[in-house]
């Protein structure tokens, strides 16, 4: 049986394996001149390779319906699994305090992660045609007949495995277009839409570059009084366009989704609790004390006096001095300190796409298209966005596992 496998990154490379290590007649096409291209670039060159712990921990981090989709999966192809894989390989990884799986090697080690799935590939026997970007779908439900590719050649297979990515990141090849050519087969698909992406601002701040705000909350609401709309722990880091960090990059969808609604607005919650009560303790207490002194308790000391200057306070003032009027903006200032507007978030940018295929048109026990007899789908090419931290790498090795599981699970022989 000839097996098609679209897509050289992880999931292509993990469903090409598994189909040549079950015997079957496997060619993988990629569109670069080399396979992995997006794990190349992850983590900085580093590679978020998996997140450590018991797998129903792993999938309690996805959205409940991911969660339930994913599961066969990765309970068929663990964290463990990929790591003893990669191990056999001479890639060794340790998790850090986060969860976060990391190669040991540190800088670059990226590179060796995606060598070692290629010689995974290469030694089971797979075809690997590099070059081999894929512009059309032919075919009509049930059966799937060839995978076009852009200099016009048509591919003809018994199976096809689609795990052509999504839409972010397009340098490293991942542009997202088969998602139409599904669409136009009347494979139910949603659009792609930006997820763990920095956000811009409409007013940034680009002499803040670099400052981060940690140990509080990103908030997103319709409006500075309005009423939060989603609330997410964690740091940001002021970008020359807008903010990035561990939070912003978990909020970017619902950030964008509120945007197009016509109502978003950002703050950040440095403090919480009775700040007012604190502050009028602390006149009685301490009444010659700076307010700058006391404000770099949550903010970076480079943003204390401009923060201030929002008020309309002085850089020196005391907190005998501080009118009560004042001491309120200061409590709201921590309650929410002012972000304002996002920009338009930018799908590209994003370290994963939302939108893809619809889980509920594939059977999550083989990732078979539902109504198809020999098209499987995996990967980002699904409607599946996990959080930062090695959850969708692994979401999509599990994937590409299942999908190359053909000998297994098949019912429609040729």
């Amino acid at each position: 049986m000839k097996v098609l496998v679209a897509g050289g990154g992880a999931a292509g490379m993990i469903a090409a394996w598994r189909a040549a290590s079950a015997g079957f007649d496997t060619t993988l096409l990629e569109a670069n001149d080399r396979l992995g291209m997006k794990i190349r670039i992850s983590g900085g060159g580093k590679c978020n390779i998996t997140h450590d712990g018991p797998m129903a921990s792993v999938l309690a981090a996805f959205p409940r319906a991911q969660a339930r989709f994913l599961r066969p999966a990765l309970f068929a192809f663990t964290n463990r699994d990929v790591l003893d894989l990669l191990a056999r390989e001479g890639v060794h990884a340790q998790a850090r305090d986060n969860g976060r799986v990391f190669p040991v090697d540190g800088p670059g080690s990226a590179a060796k992660v995606t060598a070692a799935f290629e010689a995974l590939v290469r030694r089971a026997g797979v075809q690997v045609r590099l070059g081999a970007r894929v512009r059309a779908l032919e075919g009509r439900a049930p059966r799937l007949e060839a995978l076009v590719l852009e200099d016009g050649t048509w591919l003809r297979a018994d199976r096809f495995i689609l795990a052509t990515g999504g839409a972010s990141y397009p340098r490293t090849g991942t542009r997202g277009e088969l998602l139409a050519a599904l669409g136009a087969l009347g494979v139910p698909v949603a659009p792609w839409f930006p997820a763990l992406a920095p956000i811009p601002l409409k007013a940034p701040r680009p002499e803040w570059e670099g400052i981060p705000l940690r140990e509080g909350a990103l908030l997103l609401k319709a409006g500075p009084g309005a009423k939060v709309l989603a609330r997410y722990p964690g740091d940001v880091l002021f970008t020359r366009a807008g903010i990035s960090g561990p939070a912003a990059l978990e909020l970017s969808r619902p950030v964008e989704a509120a945007r197009r609604d016509g109502a978003a607005w950002l703050g950040y919650e440095l403090a919480a609790g009775d700040l007012d009560g604190d502050l009028v303790a602390l006149q009685r207490e301490n009444p010659h004390l700076a307010v700058r002194t006391w404000l770099a308790r949550w903010l970076p000391e480079r943003m204390c006096a401009p923060a201030l200057g929002m008020l309309g306070l002085a850089p020196d003032q005391r907190m005998k001095d501080l009118p009560r009027a004042g001491r309120k903006d200061l409590a709201a200032l921590l309650a929410a300190f002012p972000l304002g507007e996002p920009g338009r978030v930018d799908l590209e940018k994003g370290e994963v796409s939302a939108g893809g295929v619809l889980l509920s048109a594939v059977d999550p026990r083989t990732l078979a298209v539902k109504g198809w007899e020999n098209l499987r789908v995996c990967g980002e090419l699904l409607d599946v966005d996990g959080p930062v931290g090695g959850y969708n790498l692994q979401a999509a090795f599990s994937t590409g596992y299942l999908a190359g599981s053909l000998a297994e699970v098949s019912t429609h022989s040729t």
